[in-house]
This record gives C-alpha cells, structure tokens and sequence, in this order.
C-alpha cells in the first residue's frame, strides 16, 4: 500500500473538496444539507470562517493525490462576531431552508464541549475508508501537541478509531426533527 504522508496546510479548496467527498454519507451533514452540490460551499465556509485557521487544516497525501483532511482548533479558540457574521452567508447558501438545523447543531455541541481549553478536531475525513486516511491525519497531530483535545463523532462507525487513539465517549446527542444521534469524545492530555 502507497505510503500516507501529513501535512499542513492553509488550502481551504482543497481541503473543501475532499471533506465534501468524506461527508458526502455522513448522517449529521446529510440532514443538515440533503443536497451533495452544496456540501463543498459548507465546509468552505466553515474552513474561511470558523475552524482550521493559524496552522490548523492538515491535508492527507497518497500517490501525490490529496486523499484526507483533519481541520484542528488550538485550546482557546474562538471567532470573533464578525467572522461569524460573515460566515452567515455561506451558510444560508450551502443549508438553505434548513439554516434552523445547522443552528441547532452549533447550539447543542457548544453545550456539551467540555469545560477548560483543549484542542478542537472539527472535521477528520476520508473519502476511501479503510487505507489507514483517518489514522495517519489523528496520529500526525496527536503526537505534535501537548493536553487534552475533544470531537464530536457523527458517525457510530467511526468510534473505535478515535478510541483507538485515546478518546472516550462523554455522552450521545440527539438531534431534533428527527436528527441523527453524535457522541461528543474527549482524550485526557
């Protein structure tokens, strides 16, 4: 098997498209955005707005081809109003009549996030399961940084990988109208 290598990387594009790829079957990004076309804008916005800035998107290679993405926030982040006032936009664009869910989404995982600093995996994923993608992208970052760090998994599969790596479910949100169930993670530094 073709080696993986990590790096790092500020190419919201890229990084785009190949998280649009990975979520494409995802139960908490198909509720939110049924519609595949607009997954691309989604993470974009997300990527320009919210997550991954200052050294925080790793990008997954394999053959010279980008095959994964992991976009990580250090402990303490936070946007500012205006960045999240501008990523208003995108969202209304990419989620359309079901901005609500996206809301929703924000609103629950920020009261379950734990409390202190930690570093924040937003999104980690793989268009090909199963080549080792998710493993290479946590093990690159897990063993550059120093204390705790927190997910949320939207995917029940996708557990023992991230157990495999020392997170531990903290709980299970379910979301409204019918919205799929997410396991908030935690791993002690």
């Amino acid at each position: 098997m073709p080696e993986i290598t990590v790096v790092r990387s500020r190419d919201i594009e890229v990084a785009s498209a190949v998280l649009a790829q990975a979520f494409a079957d995802d139960p908490v990004v198909r509720w939110m955005a049924p519609d595949p076309r607009r997954h691309r804008l989604m993470f974009r916005t997300l990527l320009r707005y919210a997550h991954g800035r200052a050294d925080g998107l790793d990008l997954a290679v394999r053959d010279g081809q980008f095959v994964g993405a992991a976009v990580w926030d250090p402990p303490g982040h936070k946007e500012s109003a205006t960045r999240q006032m501008l990523a208003m936009g995108g969202f209304v664009r990419s989620l359309g009549s079901r901005i609500g869910y996206g809301a929703a989404v924000e609103q629950l995982f920020a009261k379950a996030r734990p409390p202190g600093t930690f570093w924040y995996l937003a999104q980690v994923g793989a268009p090909a399961q199963g080549l080792g993608i998710g493993s290479a992208l946590l093990r690159a970052r897990l063993e550059t940084i120093e204390g705790p760090a927190y997910l949320e998994s939207s995917n029940v599969a996708n557990i023992p990988l991230y157990e495999r790596f020392g997170f531990e479910v903290t709980d299970e949100i379910s979301l409204p109208h019918d919205g799929p169930l997410v396991w908030p993670m935690y791993r002690r530094g």
